[in-house]
């Protein structure tokens, strides 16, 4: 999955230590979701010549802070690394406080570009915007955090939450021109536009996913 521009026992450490702490998080933010987030942030990296570590391990720590409230997690997650002295033995204290900022500034909904590249990239890297993921983990989130909706408050949910992020007129800004995002973006507004089919989109995963909690339980 890795560059081998990443320090090995960096890597070590962080699969260890760090990586596991998702696995506790709902289904859109576990551990597929933070390895999608390193492997993006990593292609970016490279094609950019940025520090690969840097890259990594923001990426790596950047949603940390949702083992607190999640509508300051970026926050939570930036102080998380700051104070994470282990770090010390491959940073410095100035790439400590850009990796911290880069990680605060990498929420969606932020009203400002990213303070420096490494923001860019793990921002880019977070939006990972192949439709049928935003569909999905959107329908996942609803199910996690308000299981007490039924299936019709689910569905408005998520058309609300789509058009909210996604549309023309969405908080969602890209930060890496040419970007495979950018396509991606252009296709989850084509979808949306067709109602009919959105609809079909949802019933069939939210389908899929309650079948999948009941199998579970």
């Amino acid at each position: 999955m890795l560059d081998n521009n990443v320090s090995l026992d960096l890597m070590t450490f962080i699969e260890t230590e760090i990586l596991p702490r998702y696995s506790k998080f709902d289904k859109a933010h576990g551990l597929p979701h933070v390895t999608g987030v390193i492997r993006r942030s990593m292609k970016l990296a490279k094609s950019i010549g940025a520090d690969m570590n840097m890259a990594y391990t923001i990426a790596a720590y950047h949603d940390l802070g949702l083992e607190g409230p999640r509508a300051i997690h970026h926050v939570t997650s930036g102080k998380i690394l700051a104070a994470d002295a282990r770090l010390n033995k491959w940073f410095s204290r100035e790439q400590v406080k850009v990796m911290k900022e880069a990680v605060e500034d990498h929420r969606a909904s932020a009203s400002h570009a990213p303070r420096s590249i490494y923001g860019k990239i793990v921002a880019e890297a977070d939006r990972d915007l192949v439709p049928e993921t935003v569909f999905r983990r959107t329908v996942q989130f609803g199910l996690a955090h308000y299981p007490e909706k039924s299936k019709d408050e689910q569905r408005a949910r998520f058309m609300e939450h789509l058009d909210n992020k996604y549309s023309q007129h969405g908080y969602i800004r890209l930060w890496v021109p040419g970007s495979e995002n950018e396509a991606n973006l252009k296709r989850i507004r084509e979808l949306m536009v067709d109602k009919t089919s959105l609809r079909k989109i949802f019933d069939k995963i939210y389908d899929e996913e309650t079948a999948h909690m009941a199998a579970e339980d």
